[in-house]
């Protein structure tokens, strides 16, 4: 059931802090479960959310199109709720009876809501214009189960059923199939658009190699298998430019694939020791404050006491030969510490970041052009999230302390975010103009505006 109601009450927004730092302006939230819209900071209990004591929030969806709607991510309710930015008084209710909700995503319009029902018995397709609805069987419980194409025309869905694996294709102007066929997988791990639209990646479990090529009526272009036997496929990433392929593995290998033949064109390993001269390795330290004792007095201001216990890290340009840190996966453990977990292209194609999960602390960063690895960020903490500026080669680094590490081919720098008490960055995330970015700890989150420097 979708109710649409209007409220009298218009909905508040908190004023953001703003603070600068290293030429960085940072808005940062400390109430807990504060989330950012509209380029302020929205409340849930100022948008009257009430969906009982057994929901919780998870995080808030915001919409492309329609005014900018608000959906807020809940675990473990059926009856998610939306509101208008720029009609505070509009206010939507979606009930999805007993089937219960493990999941809600916007479609590229912003004009529906996608559900997946709890056991992935179904998706449903609400239309927030015309109050119809869609329902999608069998969708499957993967990795990345609905992708998107980039221009929005087009949905890919991962099916299960009768112990095989399938594809489904949608229009997203009617939700009307396109294509749906089975996948040679035993056990379809995931699923990636190209970044045009007209492939569709496919791959297989962890415990077979096989990554399968679609195109957009469903036909099989081509299969790859570097190998039979060991743990297969760990990640994958397009060029944004769809030229390349770029398939991570469990054997701490990254493999390329052109877009013309669908074979490799190179294989890209990650040594522990680093020994070419052409390869530029940036080491992070960190160096104790310097205490002016003029300044020192009893009881220490915040300020001082602050600086007194606070570290700072800089980069150092390391002479190869370098090793690396080093860990050996425990192999009695399920989901072992090991292979190429995290792989990204920069927009502009030229460069690949990867990271190896044997050797946590390190980024490598690969010429795309010269195939040839190029620089290597040797952090002191392990790395927890890394992501390319979406409009130039500028790549942003978090490990779970409170910096940023930001690197491009001019060179490499640390930012320090200001604010009070231990802020670990755990995850970020580009705007799309690439001059601000989203900084995401367990509690709190931060966002960060990056000045420009201008041309004199």
């Amino acid at each position: 059931m979708l109710d649409i109601q209007k409220k009298n009450n218009p909905t508040s927004f908190a004023t953001s802090i703003i603070t600068q730092r290293c030429r960085t302006h940072f808005c940062s939230g400390i109430q807990r479960q504060s989330f950012m819209a509209a380029g302020g900071w929205v409340f849930p209990s100022s948008l009257g959310w009430d969906a009982g004591a057994c929901c919780q929030l998870q995080g808030i969806l915001l919409s492309r199109g329609l005014g900018q709607l608000l959906l807020p991510a809940l675990s473990g309710c059926s009856l998610p709720q939306v509101w208008s930015l720029e009609q505070p008084a509009w206010h939507c209710r979606i009930d999805e009876g007993s089937a219960g909700l493990v999941a809600s995503c916007w479609s590229p319009d912003g004009r529906h809501i996608l559900n997946t029902t709890e056991f992935h018995l179904r998706i449903t397709v609400w239309s927030l214009c015309t109050k119809s609805v869609s329902y999608i069987k069998y969708p499957k419980a993967c990795q990345q189960g609905v992708v998107f194409t980039k221009d929005g025309r087009y949905m890919a869905v991962a099916e299960r059923r009768d112990c095989k694996d399938f594809i489904s294709i949608f229009v997203c102007n009617n939700w009307q199939l396109l294509r749906h066929f089975d996948t040679e997988t035993q056990d379809l791990s995931g699923i990636e658009w190209a970044p045009n639209g007209c492939v569709l990646a496919a791959w297989d479990t962890c415990l077979e190699y096989k990554v399968l090529l679609y195109s957009l009526d469903g036909r099989l272009l081509s299969s790859f298998r570097a190998y039979e036997w060991p743990l297969g496929v760990k990640s994958i990433a397009w060029s944004p430019s769809s030229q390349f392929l770029a398939i991570g593995s469990f054997d701490e290998k990254v493999r390329i694939l052109n877009h013309v033949t669908w074979k490799k064109i190179t294989e890209l390993d990650h040594p522990a020791t680093i020994a070419s001269k052409k390869t530029i390795v940036y080491k992070e330290v960190e160096k104790s404050p310097t205490v002016d004792t003029e300044r020192l007095s009893f009881p220490p201001t915040r300020e001082l006491a602050s600086s007194l216990f606070s570290t700072k890290s800089k980069y150092d340009i390391s002479q190869v030969p370098v090793s690396l840190q080093y860990v050996k996966p425990v192999a009695d453990r399920a989901n072992p510490k090991v292979g190429v977990g995290m792989l990204a292209f920069s927009a502009d194609n030229c460069f690949l970041a990867t990271k190896n999960d044997n050797i946590p602390n390190a980024v490598w960063i690969w010429d795309i052009r010269k195939l040839k690895l190029s620089v290597v960020l040797e952090q002191l903490c392990t790395i927890q999230c890394f992501q390319w500026d979406p409009c130039q080669p500028r790549l942003a680094v978090c490990t779970g302390t409170s910096r940023v590490y930001l690197w491009s081919p001019a060179g490499c720098m640390v930012v320090q975010v200001p604010g009070e008490g231990d802020f670990q960055i755990v995850s970020l995330s580009w705007h799309s103009s690439g001059d601000s970015m989203v900084l995401l700890s367990k509690d709190n989150f931060c966002v960060c505006y990056l000045e420009r420097e201008e041309v004199k």
